[in-house]
């Protein structure tokens, strides 16, 4: 009895660790993609700032399509771009944060497992992963 409810904690634990691993792949991929958002817009607009305000500035549509914006223009949006990429980041930092206590919790729960119930982790160890 006790070897069946220990067995079955252990592929829900499994399951929550699988899950949670998925969910902070994805919030790490997302994490980088921001930053990097970041970057671009934080780069663009010191190249910007180095330029008159009366030169004719282009904004990307597109893979090759521009449209003539004033450079006041550009320099907004991508402000807000920046700012956007900064709040995005904070956020998924927290949830980054979270995700990787909540994996260090199943962790834990999963270690005592395996230390109380010795039979449980030796038929582990026999499986072989195909």
């Amino acid at each position: 009895m006790a070897d069946e409810s220990n067995r079955t904690a252990f592929l829900e634990l499994q399951g929550r660790m699988i899950d949670i691993s998925a969910k902070l792949k994805q919030v790490q991929n997302q994490l980088r993609g921001k930053e990097g958002e970041k970057k671009r817009a934080f780069l663009t607009l010191e190249e910007l700032r180095q330029v008159s305000d009366d030169t004719n500035t282009y904004k990307s549509i597109g893979e090759r399509k521009f449209v003539l914006e004033p450079k006041s223009f550009l320099m907004n949006e991508l402000q807000g771009k920046l700012q956007d990429s900064e709040t995005a980041i904070a956020s998924l930092t927290t949830s980054r944060d979270y995700l990787e206590k909540q994996r260090a919790e199943v962790e834990t729960n999963l270690r005592e497992l395996l230390s109380q119930d010795p039979g449980l982790a030796r038929q582990i160890m026999s499986m072989t992963v195909m």
